[in-house]
């Protein structure tokens, strides 16, 4: 009867550690979209639309933009080619 209640100890204990580790996962995978977020959302406003002057956090959004352009360029499928 003791081995069926630590058996059933260690079950619950992983069950709950994998929906811990679920759950963490959600959460990080959640942060990182929401830190990449800035480079595209700044790509889709610098449109022919705009007509404000720039400032300092339009410019770092441009250049993070074409940061993450350069990157793009050296690692995607252009570079196989090479």
């Amino acid at each position: 009867m003791i081995a069926i209640a630590h058996f059933a100890g260690l079950v619950l204990t992983t069950m709950f550690a994998a929906a811990a580790a679920v759950f963490l996962d959600w959460l990080f995978l959640r942060a990182m979209f929401q830190l990449m977020r800035p480079a595209a959302a700044s790509h889709a406003q610098s449109g022919p639309l705009r007509k404000a002057g720039p400032t300092t956090a339009s410019t770092f959004g441009a250049e993070l933009v074409h940061g993450t352009r350069q990157i793009a360029r050296h690692f995607g499928p252009a570079a196989v080619r090479r």
